[in-house]
């Protein structure tokens, strides 16, 4: 993996772990933003420096899926199955699919298998159930509505 992918990877988990905090937390976004910045980027892990993250790219995911979150949820809802409701998901599920259906929605210079793949593989990390076939099936669905051909 390229080191500029790489960086997109760890920005993407963080924009994970930040849309979640946020949510359990009500924290802001331009607080939670800093806070990566100041506090969890670029840091040591045991002896154990971190890929770095593309701080740009995360901070417009965290900021993109704040302001879009109507109609990215909207997107989301049409791809569940009937009855279910976002609010039945788990909070990092939820936070997975934001930020995906995020980049499949406004970030077209993101190719659509690398987005939903990105996030599958997040969802391992986090899961080792249904969840990232749910995931896939969500975010492919979404893809097909927001980025027809």
């Amino acid at each position: 993996m390229s080191a500029a992918r790489a960086s997109r990877s760890v920005a993407r988990l963080a924009a994970v772990q930040a849309l979640y905090q946020m949510e359990v937390s009500s924290t802001g976004v331009e607080a939670v933003i800093r806070e990566f910045s100041d506090h969890r980027f670029d840091r040591d892990v045991e002896g154990e420096t971190l890929a770095s993250a593309d701080e740009a790219f995360f901070a417009d995911l965290v900021r993109g899926v704040v302001r879009e979150q109507k109609p990215i949820d909207a997107a989301i809802v049409k791809r569940l199955a009937q009855g279910w409701r976002l609010e039945r998901l788990d909070a990092t599920v939820r936070a997975i699919l934001r930020a995906g259906a995020f980049e499949l929605m406004h970030r077209s210079d993101v190719p659509t298998e690398v987005a939903i793949d990105e996030y599958v593989e997040l969802t391992k990390s986090f899961f080792e159930g249904p969840e990232p076939g749910f995931v896939n099936g969500a975010l492919d669905g979404v893809a097909r509505d927001v980025r027809p051909g």
